[in-house]
């Protein structure tokens, strides 16, 4: 006998679990038998059983898978959601390393220009020095030579 509230399931469930229980530990001493021979010891395990199927939530197969099913499809649920985040995350990446090389080929650009700019002001600076030390020269050469003509030194 079993309540309504335990559905078909259970109680049957219950009285396979207790047939194979029951076969496997006597076999064939069944036939041989007399009635209620073995419920001295058969008893004790029909009550731990009738206790597991009354309360244990696991007692009920398809319940407890279920249970795992469930269970199974949340980690399921949460590792797309760790995907999609990821995801996210690699676009963010994706944008930022073109930005980077944006940044890069302007970067390429400004150094070309300045290293160019460096460059001529160092050849207008090494002109200037050449004129200044040719000036310099004619001056000294003049003054030795003892006019701007330089008419004692030809």
């Amino acid at each position: 006998m079993a309540d309504e509230s335990a559905g078909r399931r259970i109680p049957f469930a219950f009285l396979e679990d207790m047939h194979q229980r029951f076969v496997r530990t006597y076999g064939g001493a069944v036939l041989s038998a007399l009635p209620y021979g073995m419920n001295d010891e058969f008893s004790r395990v029909l009550s731990q059983q009738m206790e597991y199927y009354s309360n244990d939530p696991n007692a009920d197969r398809i319940n407890r898978l279920k249970g795992e099913m469930s269970q199974v499809r949340n980690v399921m649920i949460e590792n797309i959601d760790k995907v999609l985040e990821r995801g996210d995350r690699l676009e963010l990446l994706v944008d930022k390393t073109a930005n980077m090389q944006g940044n890069t080929f302007r970067f390429r650009k400004q150094a070309r220009r300045f290293k160019n700019t460096v460059w001529w002001r160092n050849v207008r600076l090494t002109v200037a020095l050449i004129i200044i030390l040719i000036i310099v020269a004619y001056i000294v050469t003049a003054f030795v030579c003892k006019g701007p003509t330089l008419p004692s030194c030809v």
